[in-house]
């Protein structure tokens, strides 16, 4: 379990270092309203400071995306949403260098949208980036998340141009988590209290929803979404149930035939209480996370990361 942050814990996102697993990080955010930030934790659960952004304000979702292209260098990038400036981020990495003149404008400055949940796209035919972010409330006609694609400022950092608006919405809560699975070319996000929703995350393919799953069983809020790959498109979808502290497991490639239908394999129980985000990787993250690591926010505190052999064998004892 990572230190507690300052505040109230909402989401994690896994950066990893590509020459030494072990030296790979997991970013926090602190949803405090005025002295929020995002924390950066080494995998023993400390906090690193120096590379650590507060205060921000009420910084609600982070995602990351690695080796992508600015002005002629390579970069990976951490995104967040700072709700109470009406704003996304965009941070270098590893040391979250602020990269986007102070932050981009997130729709077009609608404050009743308030942006909570945010996610980055890569497109796989020619590498563009893109970031998908959803809000407090919006609309009901299939237009609740805006997309951007990103590209240069000409100094050296990024902008933003909106490129797309889609998804429907229950209007029955919010919609919080949102997920790009890049490898597959899809993206999830969670209707709470309704099910997880699915589209093309690119946005020439089209605005139509290709799936609704995951809208039985759930206790309490569908929330934090993350992908768990045990091949280029097997592996699971990974789901949390936040009022019973317990997470589901959906089929990342669907069903035979059906690639669509995504069916539950398990709901395992955890230790992280009310869980808003989570994130997961299969890369090996040095020799305490072989098989890669689940990392899941617990209530107004830090993060608790799990090695995933010990999920695999929560997985196959309630499976047998």
């Amino acid at each position: 379990v990572t230190s507690a942050v300052p505040g109230d814990s909402d989401d994690p996102a896994i950066w990893i270092h590509l020459q030494n697993g072990a030296l790979s990080r997991v970013l926090g955010t602190d949803k405090a309203d005025t002295n929020g930030g995002i924390y950066n934790f080494d995998l023993e659960g400390g906090v690193d400071s120096t590379r650590s952004v507060a205060p921000l304000r009420r910084p609600n979702n982070v995602d990351v995306e690695q080796d992508i292209l600015i002005d002629g260098t390579r970069l990976d990038i951490a995104t967040a949403t700072e709700r109470n400036r009406q704003a996304f981020r965009i941070f270098a990495l590893p040391d979250m260098t602020p990269i986007d003149d102070g932050g981009i404008r997130a729709f077009d400055g609608d404050t009743a949208r308030a942006p909570m949940g945010i996610a980055i796209y890569k497109r796989a035919r020619d590498h563009a980036v893109f970031v998908i972010v959803g809000g407090k409330s919006g609309p009901t006609d299939g237009t609740y998340l805006w997309q951007y694609r990103l590209g240069s400022n000409g100094r050296g950092g990024v902008s933003a141009v909106p490129v797309r608006r889609f998804g429907n919405y229950s209007g029955r809560k919010e919609i919080e988590s949102i997920l790009v699975d890049d490898a597959s070319g899809y993206v999830y996000y969670s209707d709470e209290g309704t099910g997880v929703r699915k589209y093309h995350a690119d946005p020439d393919s089209g605005n139509a929803e290709l799936a609704l799953f995951g809208t039985t069983d759930v206790f309490d809020d569908h929330e934090g979404l993350a992908v768990y790959a045990t091949g280029a498109q097997s592996g699971y979808i990974i789901m949390s149930d936040q009022g019973a502290n317990r997470i589901h497991l959906f089929t990342r490639d669907g069903s035979p035939g059906s690639p669509h239908v995504h069916r539950r394999v398990a709901i395992v129980p955890v230790a992280a209480v009310a869980t808003d985000g989570l994130d997961a990787t299969s890369r090996p993250l040095g020799p305490r996370f072989p098989h890669g690591m689940l990392v899941m926010m617990s209530n107004r505190g830090g993060f608790h990361l799990y090695d995933w052999r010990d999920v695999e064998a929560a997985i196959a004892s309630v499976t047998r």
